[in-house]
């Protein structure tokens, strides 16, 4: 593999190196001394040289067959955007966080953010303040949404340009280090989503460095990223030092790849496969535990399974199905893809083995689709309720307290906090946020902006109804898309809050609801009534969870016969009245009478065996 970008040397120098195949010459312009300095090809096509007195900060383009001048395609700072000059960075940073490890992925809580609006300032360093805020929440792992340098100063990080630079507008690489150094202080580990499968539109001045797109395949996004096509070793270079950079120079802790399923490559090493390993071995040599998950709607079991056994090797992958089941239960909704989970069985399958669709018939596809993982450990998928596609792709960026109620949200909460699988919240639904999270952007490109426009109108065309779509381009958009913290400190948002704190306290504190071995868990489900009885199992302790999903009907039924030695103790209530949303109400009992346990609907409680003294 070949380090691309700039690198300082040991005798102070720094090397200046970009891969530029379609050029006949390159060489590099230092802007503080209007200097042009030519540059050496070598037999791959990677132009380099190496220069005297730069220092960080210092600004550069790179000037092409002596006409056009471009930034750093692994530019580490872009001070002014992805239209203007790169800058050299301080590879130095003062670390405190030597020894450092994340948690495994079975005692991992997610906490998916977006750095722009979490905090009234969008940047890295205001998120420091709420770390305590988090670890009191019992968060282990913050992921941050894409913060690749994007065109203009808000964006969801989708369009990234620049993927080895921090955005600027969010504090740069000193910004983002400081972030993971205050977080490991805490104990908290700093995933970071990063997109693999395209690259945004504006700003892309790849094009002019070499082959990075083919037209081979149509991609969503236009001609999709060469992988496996002549000169492609290049392109896979990129994004393998891509990933290297951000665990060796800001100590990122793992990945969440975007949409791995739109990685189109059919080389016998596809290079989801080739960048997984590269990671895992860079953890291996420094003895850090470093975690690649990807988002892939596959239901392909090949993804998790080692590569040993001809897998992929990733450590998890994101499982919407959870959230799909939950969605359409909650909603009614079935249009697209929900058709496949729309019935109740389905949820009672996804709590079983993980994919819904494990090769049967899937009616939104009209085709056979997916395999079985049944078998599969339960830590390998990320599950959520909430996430910001499922939220951000509505048309008014509804969270899900929004289109329910407030006993389903709960429910939701308990479904994903409470199942067998690693669980991850997306920021404010911890305590219930009233705002909506929108699709925002800030092109500079006029036809670019009026495309996106359109496009959002053409999207939510069946939905003219209900209005049209805010202006993602609006910076009203964006401002009406923060988080507002205050309200946890009081009324029903506090209440919410509470929950949440004792759902994730609950997980973390009992060994049986981390266990990720499928043998020791079971599932019993009467589907007429919508009532699921999760038995969690781990040496001695036995947990049996009760979800009543009835919208109308209170469920009577029986703790499951266990043990004949084993007694059980109710431990946690979602129908309590400290979780109440409003506290005038009365509290909903679920008393054992006769061996009976009456559940109100849209509900769960859990038990736990009794230690013996």
């Amino acid at each position: 593999m070949k380090k691309i970008g700039t690198e300082r040397l040991a005798d102070g120098r720094h090397r200046f190196t970009v891969w530029a195949y379609n050029a006949e010459t390159v060489e590099l312009h230092l802007l503080k001394t209007d200097d042009y300095v030519p540059m050496q090809r070598d037999e791959r096509g990677y132009y380099s040289c190496v220069v005297d007195n730069v220092s960080p900060g210092d600004t550069y383009l790179y000037r092409i067959d002596g006409e056009k001048e471009r930034p750093d395609p692994a530019s580490r700072h872009q001070p002014d955007g992805v239209h203007s000059a790169s800058a050299v960075i301080d590879e130095e940073f003062d670390w405190t966080d030597a020894g450092y490890n994340p948690p495994t992925l079975r005692n991992t809580i997610f906490y998916e953010l977006h750095v722009g609006t979490f905090t009234p300032e969008g940047t890295f360093v205001a998120i420091i303040p709420y770390l305590d805020y988090l670890l009191e929440l019992g968060i282990t792992s913050i992921e941050l949404m894409p913060v690749a340098e994007f065109p203009g100063n808000r964006n969801w990080g989708y369009d990234g340009v620049q993927l080895f630079a921090a955005h600027h507008d969010y504090g740069g690489v000193d910004g983002l280090r400081t972030l993971v150094n205050a977080a490991h202080e805490k104990g908290i580990s700093v995933y970071l989503d990063v997109v693999y499968n395209h690259l945004g539109p504006e700003g892309n001045y790849l094009w002019d460095y070499a082959p990075y797109f083919t037209s081979k395949y149509g991609g969503l996004w236009g001609d999709s990223l060469n992988f496996d096509g002549t000169n492609s070793a290049g392109v896979r270079n990129f994004f393998i030092q891509n990933a290297l950079y951000w665990i060796e120079v800001c100590h990122i802790d793992g990945f969440r790849l975007d949409a791995t399923d739109y990685l189109v490559d059919f080389s016998s090493v596809p290079i989801l496969e080739e960048l997984t390993a590269a990671v895992q071995e860079w953890g291996d040599r420094h003895n850090k535990r470093v975690h690649v998950i990807a988002e892939n709607a596959e239901s392909n079991r090949k993804r998790v399974l080692s590569r040993e056994l001809g897998g992929t090797g990733l450590d998890a992958q994101w499982l919407d199905d959870l959230h799909h089941v939950i969605h359409t239960q909650l909603t009614g909704e079935s249009q697209g893809y929900y058709a496949d989970f729309v019935d109740f069985k389905a949820m009672v399958k996804c709590l079983r083995e993980g994919y819904v669709r494990s090769g049967e018939f899937a009616e939104s596809m009209q085709k056979h689709f997916g395999t079985y993982s049944g078998d599969i450990p339960t830590d390998r998928f990320v599950v959520e309720s909430q996430n910001h596609d499922q939220i951000g792709n509505r048309m008014k960026g509804e969270r899900l307290e929004h289109i329910t109620d407030w006993e389903s949200a709960k429910l939701a909460a308990g479904m994903c906090l409470l199942s067998p699988y690693i669980p991850l919240l997306f920021m404010g639904e911890e305590y219930a946020e009233s705002n909506p999270f929108l699709y925002f952007t800030s092109h500079g490109d006029p036809a670019l902006i009026e495309g996106v426009r359109k496009g959002r109108l053409e999207e939510f065309a069946y939905f003219a109804d209900q209005g049209t779509p805010p202006d993602p381009q609006a910076e009203s958009t964006f401002e009406n898309s923060k988080l507002q913290h205050e309200l946890r400190d009081s009324g029903k948002y506090k209440r919410m809050f509470q929950f949440y704190k004792d759902l994730i306290a609950f997980r973390k504190n009992n060994p049986a609801m981390t266990n990720p071995n499928r043998r020791d868990m079971s599932v019993l489900a009467d589907n007429e009534q919508k009532f699921i009885w999760l038995i969690r199992r781990y040496q001695e302790q036995v947990i049996a969870i009760g979800f009543n999903w009835h919208h109308t009907q209170t469920v009577k039924t029986t703790l499951p016969r266990l043990d004949e030695a084993v007694a059980m103790e109710e431990v946690l209530n979602s129908s309590d009245i400290q979780y109440a949303e409003r506290v005038v109400m009365k509290p909903k009992s679920l008393d054992v009478v006769n061996g009976v346990i009456e559940i109100p609907p849209k509900s769960f409680v859990v038990y736990r065996s009794v230690e013996a003294d």
